[in-house]
């Protein structure tokens, strides 16, 4: 979806565009004309993640599917190569399509090739949710590697006590603004909760827009898309001023004076390379059904 945004809108309107969420490793390399900035992280961080917590419990062996777009596809990638180089054997990466009835063919598949437990890098409301009830219905497993795809309330809800123990990560960070931002949703009317997949990543994609357009002096993407990076980063010798949750109006009045500041947002930004979220990760298990934090890398 973002691909097909970016090339057929963004692109030729010359629109900047910044993602919250869209985490596909292709799109680091896909052409952008220097157009296309994301706040979350690439996939390809997250299967180093991800293979790490998977050694760190023991696992030698994992059964792979993944949802057969170009999310579910650079991920399963980034999840084999950094799992193989620690040691780990990926005995089946299979594709599944969302939005079918019945996943009794994909998860035979699997289970023949077996594994410690089975990752599923899909989506929760779709196709990854029918391989995981399918695993249920059969017994082919009953625990579950579970990346930001599959993160989001209405999975445990769906699947019930069976979910918990399953264990994953999801993009989020543990930063300073991030608490405060928990704390901005409880009071704001209406509520929201702050602490769901992207929340953090959406306040500071449409913030660094903003301010990239005071820095800039212009609304016009070809003119504001260069002071992106900068706003997000701060002077190289640290000295800009930190910029949190709730003071967006103080960095408008800063920037308006002519002094620099580094929007450290709610998820602590930083961008690296072609506009790339370094990035942090949520590592959670699933316990009452509730996605509970372990700690974050």
């Amino acid at each position: 979806m973002t691909r097909a945004v970016l090339t057929n809108v963004a692109m030729p309107n010359g629109i900047v565009m910044i993602s919250p969420s869209a985490t596909s490793p292709a799109l680091t390399n896909d052409p952008d004309n220097g157009l296309f900035f994301r706040t979350a992280p690439s996939d390809a961080r997250e299967g180093e993640v991800m293979a790490d917590i998977l050694t760190e419990k023991g696992v030698k062996s994992i059964a792979l599917t993944y949802s057969n777009s170009d999310y579910g596809k650079g991920l399963a990638e980034a999840i084999a190569s950094a799992f193989i180089a620690k040691g780990g054997v990926v005995t089946i990466s299979a594709a599944h399509d969302d939005g079918k009835a019945d996943y009794s063919a994909e998860v035979a598949a699997l289970a023949a090739a077996g594994g410690d437990l089975l990752v599923v890098a899909g989506y929760l409301d779709q196709g990854g949710k029918g391989i995981i009830q399918a695993s249920l219905d059969t017994g082919a497993f009953s625990t579950f590697g579970l990346p930001g795809g599959m993160v989001g309330d209405s999975l445990p809800a769906a699947i019930g006590p069976a979910l918990d123990g399953s264990y994953g990560q999801v993009a989020q960070s543990d930063s300073p603004g991030a608490a405060i931002l928990v704390e901005m949703g409880k009071t704001n009317e209406p509520a929201f909760d702050a602490t769901s997949p992207y929340a953090p990543e959406s306040y500071d994609a449409a913030a660094l827009i903003m301010l990239a357009m005071e820095a800039s002096g212009s609304t016009d993407p070809a003119v504001y898309k260069d002071k992106i990076l900068e706003i997000a980063n701060g002077p190289a010798d640290g000295s800009g001023t930190k910029i949190l949750p709730g003071e967006l109006g103080k960095a408008l009045e800063l920037i308006a004076a002519g002094t620099a500041i580094d929007y450290d947002g709610a998820s602590g930004v930083t961008l690296i390379g072609p506009g790339e979220s370094a990035g942090r990760y949520k590592q959670f298990e699933v316990r009452g059904g509730v996605y509970e934090t372990v700690q974050f890398r």
